[in-house]
């Protein structure tokens, strides 16, 4: 009842609101990017599941036409993802590239049937599968936004595409050509009727396009080795600030214009991990091999690693994004299984415990609902651990398909979680 509610207040609202960024065109029960609302990975759902099984509180179980580590969003009664096939999917044998699809894929919330399916060919060479770390991203990386009339979809050098939410493909832009061994993975962001997109990986820059047609608007260059998604930072002085982490800096932009407003010292890798902030802090992590956690005070000017930096230290994660929470910011190494907490205000490490069993790698980032920190590992299940300060181990959770990878961030939605991998798409919990 409470999802058809949200519904009809969604429809109403959608035919009077104007483009002015996600927050403000989707219903609120929706999750319409990457994330979640704000990119932070944060729910507000106090009812969310901690146990289940291949057999047990699964609600449905939808079957894809492709594998993907993009993770789904939720529009009204829909949910909308990304997926590839015919190319990279099966580690022994890729197959020909020139096979590779990329879908858009549209399902019934409330029982995982797929309403529609919608096609693109990609613009070859696209980055050649080699085993190994490629298989670990593939070629649908990237997840949907939405202002809860439109989808925007980004498939790397194949371009930026604006959908109704029916499949109909109402415009597309090029971003640049360039590729790389890992592929792409930045998801689009919207800002005051723009799609900003880090397009790092094909043109070394960060694009701003028109969301009713996709022209450009600004572009601004020098973002290099950066797989993460932009955050939108709300300083203290009520400004508004775009956040990227590329190697060696993290900087921050005129959201409007796309000017370089300051940059700190970051990372000295290339940078994978998303931010997320609060109160006008900016928490980030990442870097291969040691790995670094720092907090940056936004608003300031110019070089500001000697008086915004509030605190950095030498522990981290390479791929998956960092929580913030009640004081704490909680985090998951990428291949250690090992999972942090630090104290916001200076950064000490309130704990760094290895969960158990071992996770193996993860590279989806963690979600917060109800007081727990969802962890997905790629083939050992779900870590569920208390968003507290104190290491505890709610449930660990696996089910039969564990030789199946899963790289996307988890959805708290109506009661209900929502996992996906490269074969399905689960629910979890009672109906």
């Amino acid at each position: 009842m409470r999802r058809i509610l949200w519904l009809m207040l969604f429809t109403f609202l959608g035919s009077e609101a104007s483009w002015i960024g996600v927050q403000d065109r989707a219903s609120a029960a929706d999750w319409a990017q990457f994330r979640g609302p704000g990119g932070i990975g944060t729910s507000t759902e106090t009812s969310v599941p901690t146990t289940w099984s291949g057999s047990q509180n699964i609600a449905w179980k939808a079957t894809l036409p492709g594998a993907g580590t993009s993770s789904p969003i939720i529009i009204g009664d829909q949910v909308f993802l990304t997926c590839y096939s015919g190319y990279g999917v099966d580690e022994g044998g890729p197959g020909s590239m020139d096979d590779l699809k990329r879908h858009v894929v549209c399902l019934q919330r409330a029982t995982g049937e797929i309403l529609w399916t919608k096609e693109f060919e990609p613009k070859l060479p696209e980055s050649e599968y080699s085993g190994g770390n490629n298989m670990r991203h593939g070629y649908a990386s990237s997840t949907i936004v939405s202002d809860g009339k439109r989808l925007y979809v980004f498939f790397g050098k194949t371009g930026v595409f604006c959908l109704s939410l029916t499949g109909e493909q109402l415009w597309h832009a090029d971003v640049g050509s360039g590729s790389r061994g890992w592929g792409s993975a930045n998801s689009p962001l919207l800002y005051q009727g723009l799609v900003i997109i880090n397009a790092s990986v094909e043109s070394g820059s960060l694009v701003a396009l028109n969301a009713q047609n996709g022209e450009e608007v600004w572009r601004t260059g020098g973002i290099r080795s950066s797989w993460n998604t932009p955050a939108l930072v709300e300083t203290e002085a009520g400004g508004t600030e775009l956040v990227v982490s590329i190697q060696h800096w993290l900087l921050g932009f005129d959201p409007e214009s796309g000017q370089e407003l300051w940059r700190c010292t970051g990372v000295p890798t290339y940078a994978c991990p998303s931010v997320v902030s609060h109160n006008g802090v900016i928490y980030a992590t990442g870097g291969r091999g040691t790995q670094y956690t720092f907090a940056v005070r936004a608003g300031g000017r110019g070089d500001v690693s000697a008086t915004h930096q509030l605190w950095r230290v030498a522990k981290g994660s390479n791929v998956s994004s960092p929580i913030y929470h009640n004081g704490h910011v909680y985090l998951a190494s990428d291949d250690r299984g090992i999972a942090f907490c630090f104290d916001s205000q200076d950064g000490t490490i309130r704990y760094q415990q290895r969960m158990q069993p071992t996770p193996g790698r993860i590279y989806g980032s963690p979600l917060l609902a109800n007081g727990n920190l969802y962890y997905p590992s790629q083939y050992n299940g779900t870590f569920v651990v208390a968003a507290a300060p104190e290491f505890q181990l709610v449930s660990h959770n696996v089910t039969e398909d564990t030789d199946v990878r899963m790289n996307a961030c988890q959805v708290a939605h109506d009661g209900q979680l929502l996992l996906r991998n490269d074969k399905y798409l689960y629910c979890i919990g009672a109906n």
